[in-house]
């Protein structure tokens, strides 16, 4: 078989790959080593179950599930040798020095067989037939080369040993076991093991799990100590917040760092509770939980009935910051509450509230022009967050900008900055034929702050009065241009309206002059270029089903 795949070597990873012999080895190789050196032939696995395992020497995430494997590898071995793993690095080359050192060093610690760091072509072929896309990947095979299991990593993260034979059979099963468990979950189930019934404090205090008992308890599944600088900070505003208060609110840090010095660095300025360092519970609460990857961050709800409450912390916190403390406890009363009174302030505020600060009442325009902020109330306003690097985008907005101007001279754009330099600003600025915010300006981080914005570009409407009419906008101008103007809700009932008739007056088939084949009226499901004005679309297009061509119908009837 060569490196280079086509689609029947594709589907045959699938099903079935054959001999290890075949799999593994090269004309001028049939064997693997172990981190001692030793060369062990191919043929003395086969009838093993073989786990080929895609990782990288150098990746956080790939060491810390190593050192989970390493445990599981030890416990199986030890009562079952029918069992192999071969490791297969991916690393970007047999020729780079600093590679080559990061993988002896890590393969040292390694208790399994590799392909030797030079053989790229080997590896390149497996990662191909089994179309790996992430590491760590663990495929496994079973005694005759038939693939098991392809999600190797979720079953070892998941279940450990429990998961063996990793047969598919074997995994259904474990998680019906663990969605029964859920129906009769409570704190002491998901806290307590069978060693330990505390928790402890940065100061290593032990704390009974039974204190926590009649609380909302947040679990915070954490990777490094970097992990969520902008959240970890907000949810310790919370936290204090609600102990002052005297609400019963728990938070327990679930650490997955390896690394005991991190851990420590980790802890040490928490308010909050914490796992013990490497505590085997960690890692089968993220299976328990189905959490599919070591995301940065992760927040479940624990009610005070012991049950997971359907409430995502990290979304309400991006959403609302410190006053998210206010939803306490998390129902869906109080979280509506809290979603009205913010949504009426946005609706009260006026315009000077937006963008006067003390001696700062203007806004600036070409050549040092400084235009006062009264000037423009009454009009609608559109706050431009973005920078320099949005070019098409920009260009979209100042072309819609134009047609919007010459209907209604009572609208002007305002550019919020977010470069770091000032030749940035005066690049991005000497492009665009409207208002902005002087660079550094105060106010450019109070607007982000009250508005939330987390991306750029972002466009937030204002309406005449002041208040918020839309905080979405670069979509709508994206898809419909100065069609969408004002950008109220009533505007985009009417767009929808005529989303839904105009279609049904369309010809279901068209032949264009620039595009050889037929092209077909179709409702989209997600967003394309146009191949004549080479802007989006999201909702109908003319499209070619033999090649990647699609149309606006405007472009494709008017």
């Amino acid at each position: 078989m060569t490196a280079n795949l086509g689609d029947r070597d594709k589907k045959m990873a699938a099903e079935e790959v054959g001999d290890i012999v075949s799999l593994l080895s090269t004309d001028e190789r049939n064997f693997l080593i172990r981190n001692n050196g030793d060369k062990v032939a191919i043929g003395s696995l086969e009838g093993k179950m073989i786990a080929l395992y895609f990782s990288i020497s150098w990746s956080p995430r790939c060491k810390r599930f190593t050192l989970r494997l390493i445990e599981v590898y030890n416990e199986l071995t030890s009562r079952d040798n029918n069992f192999e793993i071969i490791f297969l690095p991916y690393d970007c080359c047999k020729s780079c020095n600093s590679c080559e050192k990061s993988f002896i060093e890590y393969f040292s610690k390694i208790p399994w067989f590799t392909v030797p760091f030079s053989d790229d072509k080997i590896k390149k072929k497996l990662h191909e037939l089994f179309q790996v896309s992430r590491r760590p990947t663990l495929v496994i095979l079973d005694t005759d080369g038939k693939v098991l299991n392809r999600e190797g990593v979720q079953a070892i993260r998941g279940y450990g040993t429990e998961a063996y034979p990793f047969t598919v059979e074997k995994i259904s099963k474990l998680r019906e076991e663990v969605e029964n468990a859920k129906k009769d979950q409570t704190l002491r189930s998901i806290l307590v093991s069978s060693s330990r019934d505390y928790l402890i404090t940065n100061d290593r205090s032990k704390v009974s799990v039974s204190s926590l008992q009649g609380k909302i308890v947040a679990l915070y599944f954490s990777c490094n100590r970097d992990c969520c600088s902008e959240f970890s900070p907000i949810l310790a505003q919370i936290y204090k917040k609600l102990k002052e208060i005297g609400e019963g609110f728990e938070v327990v840090l679930v650490s997955l760092e390896d690394d005991e010095s991190y851990y420590d660095e980790a802890i040490e300025n928490m308010p909050w509770l914490a796992f013990p360092f490497n505590d085997k519970s960690c890692d089968k609460l993220f299976g328990y939980f189905g959490l599919q990857e070591y995301k940065c961050s992760t927040v479940i709800l624990i009610g005070s009935d012991g049950k997971t409450m359907n409430v995502d912390l990290i979304e309400l916190i991006k959403e609302y910051e410190f006053e998210a403390w206010e939803a306490f406890p998390f129902s869906q009363e109080k979280l509506y509450e809290l979603s009205e009174k913010v949504k009426a302030r946005l609706e009260s505020h006026t315009l000077e509230s937006l963008l006067v600060s003390d001696d700062l009442d203007y806004v600036i325009g070409k050549n040092g022009l400084k235009v006062p902020v009264k000037e423009l109330v009454g009009k609608t306003i559109l706050l431009q967050f973005s920078a320099r690097w949005g070019r098409a985008f920009l260009t979209k907005v100042i072309k819609e900008y134009h047609k919007i101007k010459n209907v209604d001279t009572d609208f002007e754009v305002i550019y919020i900055p977010s470069e770091d330099y000032e030749s940035l600003f005066d690049e991005c600025f000497s492009l665009i034929p409207w208002l902005a915010l002087p660079l550094y300006d105060e106010r450019v981080e109070f607007l982000n702050r009250r508005f939330k914005i987390h991306g750029i570009p972002s466009l937030v409407a204002i309406g005449p009065t002041g208040g918020t009419i839309n905080k979405d906008v670069e979509k709508l101008l994206m898809t419909h241009g100065a069609d969408a103007y004002p950008f109220t809700e009533e505007k985009l009932k009417e767009l929808e309206h005529q989303n839904k008739e105009m279609p049904e007056r369309w010809p279901k088939k068209i032949a264009y002059h620039i595009h050889k084949h037929e092209l077909l009226l179709i409702r989209c499901c997600s967003d394309y270029r146009c191949g004549v004005c080479e802007e989006s679309g999201d909702s109908w297009s003319y499209c070619c089903i033999k090649c990647d061509f699609d149309l606006h119908p405007k472009c494709a009837l008017w």
